[in-house]
């Protein structure tokens, strides 16, 4: 741990926050200010974080730090071993205001409630006054999406995102979107075969620094979730730009079609792997768009590939933090459909007779991990059905993911995973049969249950949970206009058929929490 004489401003940087245009480094001066970064012990088991995701955090801070000096800043970094670490953001604080006594701390406003939460409070322990400034590299900030908020009756993510490729001219020809639509979702469901060309997103051997911290993590660690080798992600700002320059190249034209497909054993078909990165502050939002189109425009990837990567992070992702920051704290425990049960051991250990499940869980086991669908409609879906809590399934996702802050992460799985926020981001549950996972992938192919089979022992799960789901949740959903179709086909069934189904998800969901063997 390097140690000052003395400075001006006292800039906090977070482990999310990897930005030299950072809105706290620009109000700072390198030849008067600190930087400040800190390894934390609070940080790295508020959940029990994957260990990839610990070192790439852990790595991509010690990286960034170097890059910081390398650019004339003056940096103190406190790493996660050194003696005298208080293992919190506020003791750090503390700490380097005594070492330095600062006129002022700095810093960006934390993506997480929690820590904003914190920070707020640690001017009471400080003699210096702390400052906490608003985070500039979103595309919308919070005060826009409080306003677009509050113009709208209903909060939709379609609604935004066409409001935002207004704002920002992205795919637009004459005020109008490009190709007459603004969504070409329609065009991107297109299933996989395992004859395709499947590119690799780029690879990066360890350097000397991130081999010191995979052996940090195995020492601290190693009873953590995941695979910790092999460990290959970009942890500078150079090679995760090498790494998005590479899904240009060679995934992106058939990103779009192909981005709903699962395949065994494809852990990555054509999606650009860069969440990690962006989400970390190594990448821009706005650079990876504008890229994107830049692609499109030169011919090398067709409109709906790039309108589709465009809407995850010009709508999607800004749509998530703006519903995280305009509900919290209380969003986190939202339960509108009362879901009880507890997360079963497999999503800890993929031991499952799912394959689907298996293939998801596994995939996130080794890698830290898994594309939206496997998200959405795999390991989402059946916690959806299952009833499972969803704090707990919320936890979970942060925990094993790599790219996952609370800020994205919570209403993704709250609000459109679980629809616990009884549709407030989502109009509708995202929830299929097992019939939509075996149209997208093959998994049921190799599977011990038979998708075909919609009762018994060796039907496939999802089948009945399904309309059990429905069943039981008619008084709270019964309504909802998106789910008329489903409805109007279980009110139609037999009852002897009804009752088979629920008998079915009842003795599923019995073994289930017995913790036998699924």
């Amino acid at each position: 741990m390097s140690k000052f004489s003395g400075c001006r401003n006292l800039v906090l940087i977070l482990g999310d926050q990897l930005t030299p245009s950072i809105s706290s480094l620009r109000r700072a001066d390198k030849s008067l200010d600190r930087v400040l970064l800190v390894e934390v012990h609070d940080e790295t088991t508020y959940v029990r974080h994957h260990k990839k995701k610990i070192a790439f955090i852990l790595s991509a801070m010690r990286h960034f730090a170097d890059e910081l000096r390398q650019g004339g800043w003056q940096v103190d970094y406190v790493k996660l071993e050194d003696p005298g670490n208080t293992g919190s953001f506020r003791g750090e604080v503390v700490r380097a205001c005594e070492r330095l006594s600062p006129q002022k701390v700095l810093l960006t406003e934390p993506g997480e409630w929690r820590v904003l939460e914190d920070a707020q409070s640690w001017q009471t322990a400080l003699e210096s006054p702390v400052e906490i400034l608003e985070d500039t590299r979103f595309i919308a900030t919070r005060a826009a999406f409080h306003a677009w908020a509050t113009g709208h009756k209903q909060l939709r993510m379609e609604h935004f995102y066409r409001d935002m490729r207004q704002k920002t001219g992205l795919l637009m020809a004459d005020g109008k979107p490009e190709g007459g639509k603004w969504n070409f979702d329609a065009d991107n469901r297109k299933p996989a075969r395992s004859d395709f060309f499947m590119p690799q997103p780029a690879k990066f051997e360890p350097d000397e620094l991130t081999k010191d911290v995979l052996k940090l993590v195995e020492r601290r660690f190693g009873d953590h979730l995941g695979d910790l080798y092999p460990f290959w992600f970009a942890v500078t700002r150079q090679d995760a730009e090498t790494a998005f320059d590479v899904f240009l190249e060679n995934a992106l034209a058939d990103f779009g079609t192909y981005q709903d497909a699962m395949l065994t054993g494809e852990n990555f078909l054509y999606h650009s792997v860069v969440s990690t990165y962006l989400n970390a502050g190594l990448l821009d939002p706005m650079d990876l768009c504008l890229k994107v189109e830049a692609a499109h425009r030169e011919g090398k990837a067709p409109l709906n590939a790039a309108e589709g990567f465009i809407r995850q992070i010009l709508g999607w992702r800004e749509y998530v933090r703006g519903i995280y920051w305009l509900n919290m704290p209380d969003y986190a425990r939202s339960n509108a459909l009362g879901a009880s049960r507890s997360l079963p051991d497999f999503y800890w250990t993929g031991d499952t007779k799912m394959h689907c499940m298996a293939e998801a869980i596994g995939q996130t086991i080794e890698e830290a991990y898994a594309h939206h669908i496997q998200r959405l409609m795999v390991t989402g879906n059946f916690a959806l059905l299952a009833g499972i809590d969803p704090h707990e399934v919320h936890e979970w996702y942060l925990a094993v993911y790599a790219d996952a802050y609370e800020w994205v992460e919570l209403p993704n799985t709250i609000g459109m995973s679980q629809f616990a926020d009884g549709g407030l981001l989502a109009s509708k549950p995202y929830m299929s049969s097992g019939n939509y996972i075996n149209k997208m992938s093959d998994y049921c192919q190799s599977c011990a249950y038979d998708v075909r089979q919609k009762t018994g022992s060796t039907a496939c799960p999802f089948n009945a949970l399904y309309w059990d789901f429905l069943d039981r949740n008619q008084d709270r959903l019964g309504n909802n206009p998106r789910l008329g179709q489903p409805y109007a086909t279980w009110k139609r069934m037999d009852d002897r058929k009804k009752q088979d189904l629920r008998d079915s998800a009842a003795s599923f969901l019995s073994l289930l929490d017995r913790g036998a063997g699924v």
